[in-house]
């Protein structure tokens, strides 16, 4: 991906939801210009969520999503139908296709429901009929185009909201400071590139004047006794967390890409709060790891490997069961688990990993993230907090 690219999670998700034979895919096509979506007038042709990065304007980089019916029958149909409730976990934007001649169903007003209690701003569109705009309902034809223009419109206002004033490192550090990036380069390293969360950062610390300097673990110490001056922080792959600790002066600011992401797109102090639990860990008592990626795993992937071991080690070799999601997946019910360990979500837009910390503050369950874990369990994690005073509260 290119650093002047906007990645998927960065980009405005809007959803398309209603009943089979609305005009969903045939909407989404008429919106984007593209041929995105299949369109049959058989019921059920979109079986799966269909998505797709683009520029759609007035509003700018957006990720359109087709959903399969609400009305889906059969034993596969109730698969889709949770398939499709699942994207509104993602969903910045719900546009809800009703068919003009059918009217709202008791699964439309269901729908309804959904969005106001998870606060996803939402347009009801009448496909099939005459152009005709009503407060937050808007009539169009999907086949002649009429009101698609208008359509669009009303999707980049219920977009507008307050700047995201969010960064990733830009608020903690100053026009000129020296900052050191800590990428490792060994067998679960992508070949070729510099993986999502690594681009973000530099791009970000590039945007506020500052200097990014980027060196593997292994050339860590030479290249911060060939600096001219002091760095004002050192960011590091957490896998590298123990090794960059020794090597990185106690007087130079030291935290991790992770905790970095889980601060931008989730919610640190939960997380800080959360590591606590490592140290409670018992034999019987069942984690669940989950990452927001879905590359494929090496021998020595952190997730599955490399933390699962770090765990082992600190409970003594308690007997844990662990539990592996990736991509999409995250169970709907987290309530038996003892602790979530999550990524860092870089893959994950900010609505999703509401939503699953959402789910673990409301089961009642401690959440962390790799990053604070490591740090944790390689006793640093007061020095990788300390950036976050409200973070760093949580540990007392």
């Amino acid at each position: 991906m290119s650093l002047n690219s906007t990645a998927s999670a960065e980009r405005v998700h809007i959803g398309f939801f209603g009943m089979r034979n609305a005009g969903k895919s045939s909407l989404v096509n008429a919106v984007t210009g593209q041929q995105i979506a299949l369109v049959s007038d058989v019921k059920g042709t979109t079986t799966d969520p269909v998505k797709k990065a683009m520029e759609l304007l007035p509003l700018g980089p957006v990720v359109i999503i087709d959903t399969p019916g609400l009305d889906d029958e059969g034993e596969l149909g109730v698969m889709r139908v949770k398939t499709a409730k699942r994207v509104i976990n993602y969903t910045d934007i719900a546009v809800l296709v009703v068919d003009a001649e059918a009217g709202l169903s008791s699964l439309d007003k269901e729908l309804i429901e959904i969005f106001k209690a998870k606060e996803i701003p939402f347009l009801t569109v009448y496909n099939k009929c005459d152009i005709k705009m009503l407060d937050g309902e808007i009539c169009v034809s999907a086949k002649t185009g009429e009101g698609i223009a208008e359509l669009k419109e009303l999707i980049a206002k219920k977009a507008q909201r307050p700047e995201n004033q969010k960064r990733v490192v830009g608020d903690l550090i100053d026009k000129n400071d020296l900052i050191v990036l800590v990428t490792p380069i060994d067998e679960s390293a992508p070949k070729g590139r510099i993986i999502l969360p690594q681009q973000q950062t530099i791009r970000d610390i590039l945007d506020s004047g500052a200097i990014a300097v980027v060196t593997k673990d292994t050339e860590l110490a030479e290249t911060l006794s060939s600096l001219g001056k002091k760095p004002k922080m050192v960011i590091t792959d957490s896998q590298a967390f123990g090794r960059v600790s020794k090597i990185v002066p106690q007087d130079i600011t030291l935290t991790s890409f992770s905790i970095l992401f889980v601060r931008y797109k989730g919610d640190l102090n939960f997380a800080a709060r959360g590591a606590a639990m490592l140290d409670k860990l018992k034999n019987g008592d069942k984690i669940l790891i989950s990452e927001g990626c879905t590359h494929h795993r090496q021998c020595g992937d952190i997730g599955t490997v490399k933390l699962p071991a770090l765990i082992k080690k600190h409970t003594g070799g308690a007997d844990i069961k662990i539990d592996f999601t990736s991509g999409g997946e995250f169970p709907e019910d987290v309530s038996g688990y003892a602790l979530i360990i999550h990524c860092g979500g870089c893959m994950l837009n900010e609505r999703e990993m509401s939503y699953r910390t959402r789910s673990a503050k409301d089961a009642g369950v401690p959440m962390t993230n790799y990053g604070v874990a490591i740090a944790h369990m390689n006793g640093i994690l007061k020095r990788s907090l300390a950036p976050f005073p409200d973070a760093l509260k949580e540990l007392e």
